[in-house]
């Protein structure tokens, strides 16, 4: 049995087995990931559906996920690759590619307007070290690199790949205990932890889905958006806040979608505390 550190799990698996993501097993004695290099979802996206609006705007960026994820959102949008029962197949039979093919693949795509590499779709830190491999070698062949994350991962992990990381966009999912803790069995902490750690980094641009009867209270969006105010002055760049609108999906579809009008009440209420504040999904 070994002992794996992504996250605050902390995740004993024995040998032979998987940890809880569904993509870090125990192998000849040592915590591996078992979705390096296996690929289910692929596509050339235009920058801004990371999103990203103040990074290289107008650019198309080649997307790749893999499977697995180490959060437990109900609303999941990509649970055929994040947790569902069919995620974890794709353990046998997900396409695998080297860093070298997906750098090679990113480059034949420069004459579409490709500027790089992004790594979103499932969450990627479950399978840091592609990610890091691939982003080093992008780097080497003046591409650029994209990280969209949950953020749920430790210090360790965050020094192994912002050195190769352009920006990022990070799901600041909810701004209570309870909604991580209960709803997705996560660690606001962490992730908070990490949002400081990489924007020191890279550029960093942070997403809020709003949630009927969740996370939608002018409260918890103030108290969201002026912690993301503290941590400007503290790290001395601007950070955008993307609030978007939930639709129902997966395991949540007992409540309709966030309404149009609560979107942009929330969205002028995080605009009190930051000076950059988008709106999507309406």
């Amino acid at each position: 049995m070994q002992v794996c550190d992504v996250c605050f799990r902390g995740c004993r698996i024995d040998e032979g087995k998987t940890g809880f993501c569904g993509a870090r097993s125990c192998i000849d004695g040592r915590i591996v990931a078992s979705n390096y290099g296996k690929i289910t979802s692929a596509a050339l996206d235009p920058i801004e559906k990371k999103p990203l609006r103040d990074f290289m705007p107008g650019s198309m960026i080649l997307s790749i996920g893999s499977y697995g994820c180490n959060l437990r959102c109900p609303y999941c949008q990509n649970s055929d690759i994040s947790w569902s029962e069919r995620a974890f197949e794709f353990a046998e039979d997900a396409a695998c590619f080297s860093p070298e093919e997906i750098v090679e693949s990113a480059e034949n795509l420069r004459d579409k307007g490709n500027i790089g590499i992004a790594f979103t779709y499932n969450e990627p830190l479950v399978g840091y070290e592609f990610v890091r491999d691939t982003a080093r070698l992008a780097h080497e062949h003046g591409l650029l690199t994209v990280l969209v994350t949950g953020g749920t991962a430790g210090e360790r992990v965050l020094g192994e790949i912002t050195p190769h990381i352009d920006a990022m966009n990070i799901d600041l999912k909810a701004f209570s205990e309870r909604f991580y803790r209960d709803l997705i069995k996560g660690d606001l902490e962490m992730v908070k932890a990490f949002i400081e750690g990489a924007s020191k980094a890279c550029h960093v641009e942070l997403t809020t889905l709003i949630i009927p009867g969740e996370n939608d209270s002018a409260e918890e969006m103030g108290e969201l958006a002026g912690w993301v105010s503290g941590l400007e002055k503290r790290v001395g760049k601007t950070i955008p806040l993307h609030v978007t609108r939930f639709f129902p999906r997966f395991h949540m579809t007992d409540r309709a979608a966030t309404p149009v009008k609560k979107v942009i009440e929330l969205a002028q209420v995080a605009g009190k505390y930051l000076s950059k504040v988008y709106t999507g999904n309406i």
